[in-house]
């Protein structure tokens, strides 16, 4: 365990948060999805070593999701098993189960979670982000000469602009243009 109890500390050191970029129309809440999550933390795992695993194990019903990480040492560490009812026996219930189990197993195993907010402030309305900050960071993310840059500047553009959920979007949409360049 050597091994890859030193690359979980260094890769530890490394995540970045877990951003709220999706919507729950049911609670008009925002969350951070699988892919938030795996984001957060996949990079700082694959550049110390570790490779990110997500067994998923027969249920009648619903998932379990199991978590490991595997070093380039062959060390193994295996995070316990997760099981989550699917809430009906279809495939988009047994899919939604899945991708929850995977998330919150992925963020127990990480020892993250997801970006804090201010529930009171999110329900008041706040004004429109600055028009000439918004172009800046947008400015920004366009110009970020690699993948460590741009993660760097969109984790900085999205919490400033987290008042105003079109600027986010703008800001999201800046950064997956960039990514998909680089």
């Amino acid at each position: 365990m050597k091994n890859i109890a030193t690359a979980l500390v260094k890769a530890q050191r490394a995540f970045g948060p877990a951003l709220k970029t999706s919507t729950n129309p049911h609670f008009r809440s925002r969350y951070a999805d699988l892919s938030a999550c795996v984001e957060a933390v996949i990079d700082a795992l694959n550049s110390a070593g570790i490779a990110l695993i997500q067994r998923n194990y027969e249920d009648s019903t619903g998932v379990t999701v199991e978590t490991l990480f595997v070093h380039e040492s062959g060390e193994m560490l295996e995070c316990g098993k997760l099981h989550v009812p699917a809430s009906k026996q279809d495939p988009q219930g047994y899919g939604s189960a899945l991708t929850y189990a995977r998330r919150y197993s992925l963020m127990a195993a990480c020892g993250i979670a997801p970006e804090d907010d201010d529930g009171n402030a999110a329900s008041r309305k706040a004004p429109a982000y600055d028009a000439g900050r918004l172009a800046d960071w947008l400015a920004e993310i366009s110009q970020a000469p690699n993948a460590d840059s741009l993660k760097s500047v969109y984790t900085e553009a999205f919490k400033d602009t987290q008042s105003d959920p079109e600027a986010q979007k703008k800001v999201i949409a800046a950064k997956n243009a960039r990514k998909a360049a680089l």
